[in-house]
């Protein structure tokens, strides 16, 4: 059967507090009683963005100030299949108005959304439960120890995502290393992914597996763990990574690291133009600080990780 194909611009638009806004689709609409994300049709010769702006306005009475591009994922329903391009919406002027939907709720990422949800939303909602800081240890250049202390202080702090990179700790240093690091991220309710070692993953009970590159591209199909990301160089190993079903991917480096002087990052407006359009979110590496993240979810990242520039005296 051949569907009608829609463009769709989504909004998610975001409190200080890490709510986002869900909207119930009306009773004289397709899948009434639904919950969505709020938007509408792009129609023709209108950009996505340009669209999600006045959608937003027509539906709850704002001005969009702030767009950010997030996520591109497409659906088959049976009326139309539809290409969703998801905005943040990091600001607006005005006053939230139920104009067309039956109800308007704020909700948290840890919290079970509205149901019924529109069936595309799905990963959508798993993509905001990624926290937006992720912290790469390297115990076995600074010591197990003084690594364990930088991710107390560090998780005390807020960050709530860390892989657990040690290939170059041996195999039972590198165990116990893990199991430390996931004790503290369990205490402080984060998510730890272990990197590579699918089989330490699941004895430590992991919440999910990195891949490096080369693990990515021998990879046919999703590893079996509730995360899965993996780190990416090019377009094609991030849709290699979107084609897997993967939950996030890492592209780097971005700016210069002391770990490779004299290289040049891809700086951001190709880091731009490398995630532009990808169905799953892309945190960006390589040489950044927590004051870089503005930056990057401009330029259309989930987030930063980092190496050395989470771990305060690490």
């Amino acid at each position: 059967m051949v569907r009608k194909r829609v463009d769709v611009a989504a909004g998610v638009l975001l409190r200080p507090d890490g709510r986002y806004l869900l909207g119930q689709r009306g009773a004289d609409t397709v899948y009434a009683g639904y919950w969505e994300f709020p938007g509408g049709k792009v129609e023709a010769g209108e950009s996505a963005a340009e669209a999600l702006c006045r959608e937003l306005q027509e539906e709850l009475g704002i001005r969009v100030t702030k767009l950010r591009p997030w996520l591109r994922r497409e659906h088959l329903y049976e009326h139309a299949h539809v290409r969703l391009h998801f905005f943040e919406v990091a600001a607006w002027e005005g006053e939230l108005v139920e104009h067309v939907h039956a109800a308007l709720a704020w909700v948290l990422p840890e919290e079970a959304a509205c149901e019924p949800m529109l069936p595309a939303n799905g990963p959508i909602l798993k993509a905001l439960r990624l926290p937006r800081t992720m912290g790469i240890t390297h115990a076995a250049e600074i010591g197990a120890d003084a690594q364990l202390d930088a991710l107390e202080r560090a998780l005390a702090g807020g960050l709530r995502l860390v892989q657990v990179r040690e290939g170059g700790l041996s195999g039972a240093v590198r165990a116990h290393f893990a199991r430390a690091a996931l004790a503290r991220v369990r205490k402080h309710g984060g998510l730890l992914l272990l990197n590579a070692d699918a089989c330490l993953a699941r004895e430590i009970g992991a919440d999910g597996l990195h891949l490096p590159a080369a693990d990515l591209l021998q990879a046919e199909v999703r590893p079996d763990f509730e995360w899965v990301g993996a780190s990416c160089h090019t377009r094609a190993e991030l849709e290699h990574a979107a084609a897997l079903g993967l939950d996030y991917a890492l592209l780097g480096p971005v700016l210069p690291t002391r770990s490779h002087p004299g290289r040049a990052g891809l700086g951001w407006p190709a880091f731009a133009e490398q995630v532009a359009g990808l169905p799953i979110p892309v945190f960006a590496l390589g040489g950044l600080r927590p004051d870089d993240m503005e930056t990057a979810r401009d330029a259309g990242a989930h987030g930063i990780a980092a190496i050395r520039g989470l771990w305060h005296g690490g």
